[in-house]
C-alpha cells in the first residue's frame, strides 16, 4: 500500500503528465455537463472534444486518448453514439470510463449500463446507488473489491469520502469539501478527469486514485475562496490550473 506522501507524489506526476502530453479526451456525456467538464479538462492540462454525430464520432474516438461514457442524457441518439464509441475504443485498445448516471431510477438505464460494463471498461466511477443499482447488492464491507475483480476493472466510488479499488488495492480517499455537491456536472468532471490519467498512465487504479485526489484536494483549496456553490464552481477550475505537488503534498489524505 502507498504511503499519503507517496500518492500525493503519484498524483503531482500524472498531473504533470497530462500537462505535459495534452491527451484528448474524447465525452459522450450529459448536455448539462459539456461545457464545465471541457472546461476542467482544459484546466488539467487535457483536450476535450465532444462530438456524437454518428457520421464522425468514430474517427474522433481512434484519434482521441481516453473515452468518458456518461449516461446522464439517456436519448436513443447518445445511446448510439455510445456503441460506436466504445466498438471503437476497444478496437484500439484505448482505456475508456463508465459513468453509469442515475441507473438506479430506470430499468432501461441500468439494463444498458450492465451491458457496457461486459464491454471492458478500465474504470466504472459511480455512486453507492448506482453501485446497488449495476451489483445488485449495497456497497458494505468488500462488495466493491469483490466486484471490480469479478468485472476486471476498478470500482470508483465516490461518496464523502471516496473508495478506488480493483479488487486487490483499495485506496481510500478523504479529501473534498461538501460544496462539491452543489454544482451541476462535477461528477461528470471528475470522471473525464480520470479518462484524463488514464491516457497517461497505465495502472487504471493508481490513476483513478490520483484524479480523484487531484479534484479532491482542488475543492478544498477552492472552498477557501468560494462564497458559495456559484463562485466554488468557477474556483475549483482555478485550483485545478495551479495544483502542485507541494499543495498536494500539503492536504492529500488517502489510506
Amino acid at each position: 500500500m502507498h504511503a499519503p506522501v507517496e500518492l500525493a507524489d503519484i498524483a503531482a506526476d500524472i498531473l504533470a503528465r497530462i500537462r505535459a502530453r495534452a491527451p484528448r479526451v474524447h465525452c459522450v456525456t450529459n448536455t448539462v455537463a459539456q461545457q464545465y467538464t471541457a472546461n476542467m479538462l482544459l484546466a488539467a492540462g487535457a483536450v476535450p472534444s465532444m462530438t456524437i454525430a454518428p457520421e464522425e464520432i468514430v474517427s474522433f474516438v481512434a484519434g482521441a486518448d481516453a473515452l468518458l461514457v456518461n449516461l446522464g442524457t439517456f436519448d436513443a441518439e447518445r445511446r448510439a453514439a455510445i456503441d460506436a464509441a466504445v466498438g471503437a475504443a476497444n478496437a484500439a485498445r484505448m482505456p475508456w470510463v463508465l459513468d453509469p448516471v442515475f441507473i438506479e431510477l430506470t430499468p432501461a438505464r441500468a439494463q444498458f449500463a450492465r451491458e457496457l460494463l461486459a464491454r471492458g471498461p478500465a474504470v466504472v466511477r459511480l455512486n453507492t446507488a448506482e453501485f446497488a443499482a449495476l451489483s445488485g447488492g449495497d456497497a458494505a464491507g468488500d462488495a466493491p473489491a469483490r466486484f471490480a475483480k469479478g468485472r476486471a476493472t476498478v470500482i470508483a466510488l465516490t461518496a464523502g469520502i471516496d473508495l478506488v479499488t480493483d479488487g486487490a488495492r483499495r485506496a481510500v480517499i478523504a479529501n473534498g469539501d461538501p460544496l462539491m455537491g452543489l454544482v451541476t456536472a462535477l461528477g461528470c468532471a471528475g470522471s473525464a478527469l480520470v479518462c484524463a490519467a488514464l491516457a497517461v498512465e497505465k495502472d487504471a487504479w493508481l490513476a483513478a486514485t490520483a484524479a480523484l485526489t487531484a479534484l479532491g484536494v482542488a475543492g478544498e483549496v477552492a472552498a477557501q475562496e468560494a462564497r458559495g456553490p456559484g463562485s466554488f464552481a468557477s474556483a475549483i477550475i482555478d485550483a485545478l490550473y495551479g495544483l502542485d505537488r507541494a499543495t498536494l503534498r500539503t492536504r492529500t489524505r488517502v489510506s
